[in-house]
């Protein structure tokens, strides 16, 4: 005795929904990392260019520090003084003992606002700084 009725099977079709939801997330999560990632180059510091000079890859998470042609320094698109930046930069190696900072100075800025952000990374235990460079073409 049977009871069920066979029914024919059907070839499974393409889901399109779920693949349209992927493509979306996908392509929110590449403009919010594009955005991030351009957020600290676009900042009003022209850094003097060098011959042996290249394009870096930028690194999730790696700090930059921007020192303006009047002296300001600004981290994380926000001015800050000797002591606030010492703060952050301390928390920062607490967390990360090896944390590359990467020093981008104006090329019109005095040497000595230079000097005095590579104080401030030592007095923080940072040691791995890098200065930023634009390349000649």
């Amino acid at each position: 005795m049977r009871f069920r009725v066979a029914m024919p099977s059907q070839p499974p079709g393409i889901q399109i929904a779920p693949m349209v939801d992927i493509v979306f997330l996908l392509l929110i999560f590449f403009l919010m990392t594009w955005n991030f990632s351009r957020s600290e180059m676009e900042l009003d510091v022209k850094v003097p260019k060098a011959s042996e000079g290249k394009e870096s890859r930028r690194a999730v998470g790696e700090v930059i520090l921007n020192v303006r042609s009047d002296g300001t320094v600004v981290m994380n698109r926000r001015e800050m003084d000797a002591a606030a930046l010492e703060a952050a930069l301390a928390k920062i190696a607490a967390l990360y003992p090896d944390q590359a900072v990467i020093l981008r100075g104006d090329e019109n800025v005095d040497y000595r606002h230079v000097v005095e952000v590579l104080d401030v990374c030592r007095r923080a235990n940072i040691w791995n700084v890098a200065f930023a460079t634009g390349r000649v073409e």
